[in-house]
């Protein structure tokens, strides 16, 4: 099963978020579950990167199960806008993939 987990703060919005394991939904290479998956949060990411102008924190497992985000502390006030709703909008997306997957994907949320 993949795991994402959502960090988030009260006055800040998400932090980060991490996405650990497989989808196991298929044999590897074709597995649907995985592929929209790893669609989602890519698209997200690489939009942040050209749409809001700026570098994310990125840890990208070398086997393929494992993948980190996290704003930078210091970051402009638009651009942070710019990037929390394109990273809603992943939230979303694969809240869409969890609720007729669930035994492939969790997507979890904690507030610190």
């Amino acid at each position: 099963m993949i795991q994402a987990t959502i960090r988030r703060s009260h006055d800040k919005g998400i932090l980060s978020f991490e996405m650990t394991g497989h989808a196991n939904f298929a044999e590897h290479g074709q597995d649907l579950v995985c592929a929209g998956v790893t669609a989602v949060v890519f698209g997200a990411v690489n939009a942040v990167i050209v749409l809001a102008g700026f570098e994310p924190l990125l840890d990208i497992g070398e086997d393929g199960g494992y993948f980190y985000f996290e704003f930078p502390e210091s970051l402009d006030p638009e651009a942070r806008q710019k990037a929390q709703l394109l990273i809603e909008g992943m939230i979303v997306s694969l809240e869409t993939i969890e609720r007729d997957y669930k035994d492939n994907l969790r997507v979890t949320t904690n507030i610190i």
